[in-house]
């Protein structure tokens, strides 16, 4: 546990106990309970959160988690054009609060901080309190604050001492604004921490309006490098500051389409009631569709012609702002709008992957950068997370679409029949062989995509001529003495750590370097956001206009989906075949899924046995501390091993008389009266 900070409270040990039962409290009555109105609602909001969707535990105590430095620079590698642009804005921002006890983060879209700027004098107490490089801040790892919760509603806010979910925190006043790419779509956190503060919260709002000023300025730089090759309209309500800052950011391409904008722009322009987290509604839409503006009209405004800045309404409202233009270099606007997208937009089969997700979002876009590159590619993730739907979107959505798309489970076919099936045989080259020989899978692969399916399964003396495959792009088949070219690209999919395989010498690791040439880890379905969009294209996918009813739409919410994406259409599937007048309920699921939607929601509290001690303990304490103790005290495993919520085992746990050696001191003192949250 990360050492206690120097803090404004009187005991803090006294204040963590006072925290957890509070945080309790609010999880599990709400608006309704007397210790909600000392927090902002966006606070009580995210406590809801984190208890019902991250299913996090409130009495928990849990250090800061810092990636080891390989997955670090996985996270750095993936935006480093990115961090280029924002330094500069972060080295601006920490001149203006070193002085105050700051440290900068930036963190991805994930949480996870990828720059960082603070004072080295006190490097270990940064690094225990998370307020250092790798430090994952995500909402669903840290609970409450101020990375994760701006990650999750998309507005710039302050997270002030017991603010905080997790009472490890409590110390720390984090500041944080949301920094959004020219699509729309957030890009990065920026974030000012101290250690400990002994002002109210009020005492952050200066703090507040810098972050938010240094994410503008990043948003800004980002745009403006990402389009300098297109037109770029500068738009404001003043036609002073154009030149130095304006308000509004368009960049348009040659046919006169909107390509990028800036946060504000969208926040303008966009339809009303358009989510703070939502993707762009204007990239592809005509200049006209903004603007009472042609793009043939755009030269007049030219920046650096003398004139003055150009006055402009906007498209379908009284809204007047003042406009300038730059010119891409020699690039002469089209006179005629055009009728197509943008062509870099994203390829349908990848779009099609995700539902929403933010995570699943960037692995996308950066999938769709490498659809046509030479290098192999390495998909993991846990079984049925959709390895094998992500291969064939990028085979569809490649020059190789035409080619054929080759499927090889490694781990479905026999040992002694492997080498044949994947490299081919001559005819009589071994014994069983046929008459006529046969062409093996990486050649019937010829020209398309070969998709190597568990490839940690792979015998290791097939890897090395695998390996040989990927490097010269030919293959031997058994029997013969000369290699036969081939074109094809190669994804491997794997739900096993290949690093841990590697290591035990069970895969060559010649052979992960070369498969792992560009690495995409897919998310459980148990994190993702989207959930609502898969079921609802399921349901969509007979043309029945089966729909689902709110209590049955709740347990697929609260089901963990251990089977994934093939686990859920199975579940869509069987409820649509039995359920009656087109309408999914809750008896209609399959009855595993009843069951733990039923304990979850209505289940009386198990009796529980008077405490007891030492060696008078009775059956069921003793069976309970032995769960306990063969689990490392993982109230967490123990829990779902036994099918109850964490929060009836710690009251099972306190009735018993039972203390983790982990945490004793930091239970609450009290837990209040059990109810559907904490069940």
């Amino acid at each position: 546990m990360p050492t206690a900070m120097p803090s404004p409270l009187p005991s803090l040990s006294a204040a963590r106990r006072a925290h957890i039962a509070t945080v309790i409290e609010v999880a599990d009555r709400g608006l309704t309970a007397p210790a909600a109105a000392a927090h902002d609602a966006i606070i009580r909001a995210s406590w809801q959160r984190c208890v019902h969707d991250h299913r996090l535990d409130p009495t928990r105590m849990q250090e800061a988690v810092i990636l080891p430095q390989a997955r670090l620079r996985e996270h750095q590698d993936q935006m480093d054009d990115f961090l280029q642009i924002a330094r500069h804005g972060l080295e601006q921002l920490y001149r203006q609060v070193a002085g105050l006890g700051y440290v900068v983060l930036l963190t991805d879209a994930r949480g996870v901080t990828v720059d960082f700027l603070g004072d080295l004098q006190i490097e270990g107490r940064l690094r225990r309190a998370g307020l250092y490089l790798g430090a994952d801040w995500s909402e669903a790892q840290a609970g409450t604050c101020g990375v994760g919760t701006c990650i999750s509603t998309g507005q710039a806010l302050t997270v002030h001492l017991d603010d905080h979910f997790d009472a490890t925190h409590i110390p720390l006043t984090c500041t944080s604004a949301p920094v959004f790419g020219p699509g729309g779509r957030l890009e990065a956190v920026l974030d000012i921490s101290q250690l400990s503060s002994a002002e109210p919260k009020s005492s952050q709002h200066l703090a507040l309006q810098l972050v938010r000023d240094a994410a503008a300025r990043i948003e800004d730089a980002a745009f403006l490098q990402r389009h300098r090759r297109d037109w770029i309209l500068r738009l404001g309500d003043a036609p002073a500051f154009l030149d130095l800052r304006a308000d509004y950011l368009l960049a348009l391409d040659a046919a006169g389409r909107i390509t990028g904008h800036n946060r504000r722009a969208q926040q303008l322009f966009a339809p009303p009631g358009t989510a703070a987290t939502a993707a762009s509604t204007l990239i592809g839409q005509p200049l006209q569709a903004l603007l009472e503006l042609s793009p043939a009209e755009l030269p007049r405004h030219l920046a650096g012609q003398g004139g003055e800045a150009g006055a402009v309404r906007c498209t379908g409202r009284p809204d007047l702002l003042f406009l300038r233009v730059s010119a891409p270099p020699a690039a002469p606007l089209s006179r005629r709008p055009a009728e197509t997208p943008r062509s870099a937009a994203l390829p349908a089969p990848l779009a099609a992957i995700s539902g929403g997700d933010p995570a699943l979002d960037r692995l996308v876009e950066r999938a769709a950068r490498l659809v046509d590159s030479p290098v192999s590619l390495l998909i993991t993730g846990e079984t049925g997370s959709g390895k094998e739907f992500l291969a064939k979107a990028l085979h569809r959505s490649s020059a190789r679409r035409d080619g054929p798309f080759v499927a090889v489970n490694c781990a479905a076919i026999p040992e002694t029949l492997i080498e044949s099936e994947l490299f081919g045989h001559l005819p009589g080259s071994f014994s069983g062989a046929g008459p006529k020989g046969k062409r093996g899978l990486i050649q019937e692969a010829d020209g398309g995509t070969l998709f190597l399916d568990e490839i940690g399964d792979m015998p290791r003396a097939l890897q090395a001529r695998l390996l040989r495959v990927l490097a010269e792009r030919e293959v031997l088949p058994i029997g013969a003495t000369r290699p036969q070219p081939v074109r094809l690209r190669v994804i491997a999919a794997t739900h096993c750590p290949l690093e841990t395989l590697v290591r035990e010498g069970r895969f060559r690791d010649d052979l992960y370097y070369r498969i792992n040439g560009a690495h995409f880890a897919l998310p459980p379905l148990r994190e993702r956001r989207d959930l609502d969009v898969l079921i609802g294209r399921l349901l969509a996918d007979d043309g029945a206009g089966t729909v689902l009813a709110d209590e049955a739409r709740a347990a697929l919410r609260a089901h963990d989906w251990p089977g994934n994406l093939r686990e859920l259409r199975n579940v869509v599937d069987y409820a649509r075949s039995v359920c009656l007048g087109g309408v999914i309920r809750l008896a209609d699921l399959p009855e595993r899924l009843q069951g733990r939607w039923a304990d979850r929601r209505s289940a009386p509290p198990a009796a529980l046995p008077q405490p007891t001690t030492g060696a008078v303990e009775d059956d069921a304490a003793r069976q309970l501390r032995e769960r306990l103790t063969a689990a490392r005290w993982n109230v967490s495993a123990v829990a779902r091993e036994m099918g109850v919520a964490r929060m009836t085992l710690y009251r099972r746990m306190r009735r018993f008389g039972i203390v983790s050696p982990l945490d004793a001191a930091e239970l609450p003192a009290e837990l209040p009266v059990e109810s559907p949250v904490t069940r």
